[in-house]
């Protein structure tokens, strides 16, 4: 087997694959295992052992004489390959506290691997939460990852897949493959590769429209002490859902900064100076995998994720900011990831509830609940279109808990 000249070629990940499940079953660690990279690079993650941002890695697929595998594999090993493409990858935290980052990285997902430990009940409270996440959100593809199988026996891993089998009859993954794992000893790697492969396909995308990115993180790469003759911009990270970006491009990011005088904010106005895919520099990019763009914003304006939520796009061509709003809602009825059996009642005036839409996560008191309508003041303004779905959250004891999906009704 040869490989193909596009190995040496840069590469774009051309679709994103979310992995979301439980605390604890395993996500970072197949990542680790798909891509050679820990996701969890944040101080307070390696030291609590959860994710609790989003965490983001690359791999190529390839294929050797022996089956499928990645290209660190294959180098590793010597192999010839065959490159199939590349893909990317979001590490999604599982927590029950983390509900609204796991929400906001499912916006930016083409497809999901939904991880089960082994060695535990299925279904625990968060592995039924994130399947009716995915399930309201719109996300259809969908690979069940059994993990940890090399810590149980025979008996027990039969016995598991069987209650994931249960689990998933009747909803959106019911007819998905299960793929049998050990993500830490790299059991069976290659058989989930190839689900993947024949399961997710690259998705179509439109590249007439206008650029339009979701931005899930923002952060300042500036290391402490550096002279201001090195200084370089905030970078953006997240990803295209439309349309292509190019290096020199000026870009508006909306709802941009909070003005503290006024208690109100103001979009911004930058210019793209690099484009990071894949580990790779593009000067144009296109939709697929999560990105980083380079601008020419002063640090101190995107430092610790300060404007993830945001929308970036061509200045003047962005969805409208909305500080209240009326939506549709469609409610499921009862409250998932909670190990009692609780109803979802009626949506009442007064209330609040969370929403997530897009890449962003705000609160909003509901104003109105007549004629099937939910009118709401936000705590955050938020970007959306009419096609936009918003995912309902609420305060469960002391959790927000995902109750439903709404519509942007306009005015």
């Amino acid at each position: 087997m040869t490989t193909k000249k596009i190995q040496t070629e840069k590469l774009q990940p051309e679709i994103s694959i979310g992995l979301i499940g439980h605390v604890d079953h395993g996500k970072s660690t197949l990542v680790l295992a798909l891509t050679g990279k820990f996701p969890d690079t944040h101080s307070e993650e390696l030291k609590r052992g959860i994710t609790i941002r989003l965490g983001y890695a690359d791999s190529v697929f390839v294929k050797t004489i022996n089956g499928f595998s990645t290209e660190i594999d294959a180098k590793n090993k010597k192999e010839k390959y065959e490159v199939l493409r590349k893909v990317s990858f979001i590490d999604a935290p599982g927590h029950e506290t983390l509900m609204a980052t796991m929400l906001s990285g499912a916006a930016i997902m083409d497809a999901a691997l939904l991880l089960v430990s082994a060695n535990e009940q299925c279904p625990q409270p968060q592995t039924r939460e994130h399947l009716m996440a995915l399930e309201l959100i719109g996300i259809k593809n969908i690979i069940i990852v059994q993990n940890k199988i090399d810590l149980v026996d025979k008996e027990q891993v039969e016995k598991n897949y069987n209650q994931i089998k249960d689990f998933i009859n009747g909803t959106i993954a019911e007819s998905a493959p299960i793929i049998p794992i050990s993500a830490q000893h790299k059991i069976n790697i290659s058989y989930l590769i190839e689900a993947i492969q024949e399961n997710f396909k690259t998705p179509k995308r439109n590249l007439e429209k206008e650029p339009l990115m979701l931005i899930a993180r923002s952060f300042d790469i500036n290391k402490p002490g550096i002279t201001s003759d090195k200084l370089v911009g905030g970078v953006l990270g997240g990803a295209l859902r439309e349309g292509k970006l190019k290096i020199g491009d000026e870009i508006e990011i909306s709802p941009g900064v909070r003005i503290e005088e006024k208690d109100q904010y103001k979009p911004i106005v930058t210019k793209i100076v690099a484009i990071i895919s894949g580990g790779e520099k593009f000067d144009e990019i296109a939709p697929g995998g999560s990105l980083g763009v380079m601008t020419e914003l002063d640090p101190s304006i995107v430092k610790s994720d300060k404007l993830s939520g945001n929308l970036a796009g061509i200045p003047g061509k962005l969805p409208p900011v909305y500080n209240k709003i009326r939506i549709k809602p469609r409610l499921i009825k009862r409250v998932v990831g909670v190990k009692e059996n609780v109803e979802v009642v009626p949506i009442t005036q007064g209330e609040f509830l969370m929403l997530n839409v897009n890449s962003s996560v705000t609160l909003g008191q509901v104003t109105d609940t007549s004629k099937k309508i939910i009118s709401l003041t936000l705590k955050l303004p938020v970007v959306a279109s009419e096609e936009d779905r918003f995912a309902i959250s609420r305060r469960v004891g002391a959790r927000w808990h995902l109750i439903g999906v709404g519509e942007l009704v306009e005015k």
